[in-house]
């Protein structure tokens, strides 16, 4: 109803973004408190514990930038809690496949090359500043700002901060990151012809987390996905952050970690934060990476860039959310180009 195909519907107001209705639609965190409460559930983590997992994985959602209060997304949460009355635990899929359909609506929306450039852009940067349309015209299906408006509609994004009286709308999620990862290692399938063995994959990522071992992993990626990608394709766009959406499209394969960019500690931001995955408790290692990126032409940089990554490493490190971790893995990787890598541990 939001498009110009009739105009026999003229007569709605279109509450969407209405301040008085922003939790009208979503489950607001007393209501969840309340879902636990109802149901009793009986678990080893404490209520808190579950109420932190769920808000990562579900909360989030704004429909008015002077809303004060963020809501879940309730087809998720009932999901989430659905299937733990069946097997009395974590879900093994915490993406409901009602969502997946997103899938498709992604590929026809996507189906030119400018939205493609703006989706991934987006990926990359977990947001990205536009106006939000409020109503659609069939003739600009194409126009990004009607297409980062759909991505908005669908549940996508999210409005996040106002910089500069301008709104930025982000994923509002671990779940809809995961959405957006898995969308874009099908699209390097398709695109690039990228296939991987799924043992072996799976393989790599168990010897990070079990034997502390990250170099399989990242041979795997090197030699089976970034070498494969085309030159003239990457000229414009290939950088650390291209190459950290590589590395979660294809971790997120495998239920081990859940990979956090930017983590915020007290000595800045860790560049990838591989945090294990609660439905895998017995996951020995954790990972902090600092990643770095350097063009074939900048090598002479790399003694220092190795000098800087180690000391940022450190005081990552000995930040106090690490405090009480046990066996917490460290790792600076540093790509050259697409085709070369070094790796310090």
């Amino acid at each position: 109803m939001l498009d110009d195909l009739t105009s026999g519907f003229n007569i709605a107001s279109n509450i969407t973004m209405n301040k008085l209705f922003n939790e009208m639609l979503g489950f607001t965190e007393k209501e969840v408190r309340g879902i636990i409460k109802k149901l009793a559930i009986d678990i080893d983590l404490n209520k808190e514990e579950l109420l932190f997992e769920l808000r990562k994985n579900y909360n989030g959602y704004l429909f008015n930038k002077d809303s004060r209060e963020r809501v879940y997304n309730p087809d998720m949460v009932l999901h989430f809690f659905s299937q733990w009355l069946m097997t009395g635990d974590y879900p093994d899929q915490l993406i409901d496949d009602n969502v997946r359909t997103d899938y498709g609506r992604l590929n026809r929306l996507v189906a030119n090359e400018a939205n493609r450039e703006v989706l991934e852009d987006i990926i990359i940067e977990e947001g990205i500043v536009a106006d939000i349309i409020t109503r659609f015209s069939f003739d600009m299906m194409y126009d990004e700002d009607y297409f980062v408006s759909l991505l908005f509609y669908m549940g996508l994004l999210t409005i996040g901060e106002i910089r500069y009286g301008k709104t930025r709308l982000e994923i509002p999620n671990h779940v809809t990151r995961v959405i957006f990862w898995e969308y874009f290692e099908r699209r390097l399938k398709n695109q690039y012809q990228i296939s991987y063995d799924v043992e072996e994959m799976a393989k790599s990522i168990w010897q990070m987390g079990f034997d502390g071992e990250i170099e399989p992993f990242l041979s795997y990626i090197s030699e089976n996905v970034l070498q494969k990608l085309s030159n003239r394709d990457l000229i414009n766009f290939f950088d650390e952050k291209y190459i950290k959406l590589v590395l979660f499209s294809y971790l997120v394969t495998s239920n081990l970690y859940r990979p956090v960019s930017e983590t915020e500690v007290e000595n800045g931001y860790i560049d990838i934060y591989l945090e294990r995955d609660i439905r895998m408790p017995d996951v020995k290692y954790e990972w902090i990476i600092e990643l770095k990126y350097l063009k074939k032409n900048e090598q002479d940089k790399l003694a220092e860039v190795k000098r800087g990554g180690l000391k940022q490493l450190a005081r990552y490190a000995a930040s106090h959310k690490f405090k009480n971790k046990d066996n917490i893995k460290q790792a600076l990787l540093i790509f050259i180009g697409k085709d070369e890598y070094e790796l310090i541990v």
